[in-house]
């Protein structure tokens, strides 16, 4: 069995629990309260010296890194493509995940849903909501000519994207205008085994 250490409301703890499930795997979520904390105590620094969730743990290892943990689950599954190129391609659109989108999308969320200061990051926000929107507008055109991000069906990539974006209306992303990407979300919510992300 797995250990999944966590905090609920992240996307990036979500996108390994919804892989985990999809997989048919069993696994335990263990809390992880980042608001008090708890991610820089010694003890879970003993586990990730980076102080982040999540962190996946396989037998006596620990795993950080949600696109690592995912890579290391899908292996040998459907839901990583056996192409090479087209895992390439899984791997490009997840940097993009975390390198395009999430830092943007996701901390402007952090900072209003979750934490509620918006006002307090106010001058932030207003800086990165441009490049959330430049994300989404990626996502869009690819998504205007296929149904999954990479090759013909869905996979770690799709997780990846979707953790985040679902979600991005809760930072006041507007997601109205994105006809590809929310025929996608209805795609992806659709899949054999999909769970909704927990609540915080």
């Amino acid at each position: 069995m797995y250990l999944l250490y966590e905090f609920p409301g992240s996307g990036n703890c979500y996108k390994i629990s919804l892989l985990l499930t999809q997989l048919g795997l069993d696994f335990e979520a263990v809390k992880v309260d980042i608001l008090k904390g708890e991610s820089r105590t010694p003890a879970f620094l003993a586990i990730n010296p980076n102080g982040r969730v999540p962190v996946l743990q396989v037998d006596d290892r620990y795993l950080p890194e949600s696109n690592a943990a995912m890579w290391y689950l899908a292996e040998g599954t459907p839901l990583l493509p056996a192409d090479r190129f087209e895992r390439a391609q899984a791997l490009q659109w997840m940097f993009f995940e975390q390198y395009s989108h999430e830092p943007y999308i996701a901390t402007v969320r952090y900072w209003v849903s979750i934490l509620g200061e918006a006002e307090g990051h106010r001058r932030e926000i207003d800086e990165r909501m441009p490049r959330g929107y430049a994300a989404l507008d990626v996502m869009e055109r690819h998504l205007e000519t296929r149904e999954y991000f990479v090759g013909g069906g869905y996979s770690i990539a799709d997780i990846a994207l979707y953790a985040y974006t679902h979600v991005a209306h809760e930072g006041g992303f507007d997601l109205a205008p994105y006809g590809a990407i929310n025929a996608w979300l209805e795609r992806v919510e659709a899949q054999p085994g999909f769970v909704a992300m927990a609540a915080q």
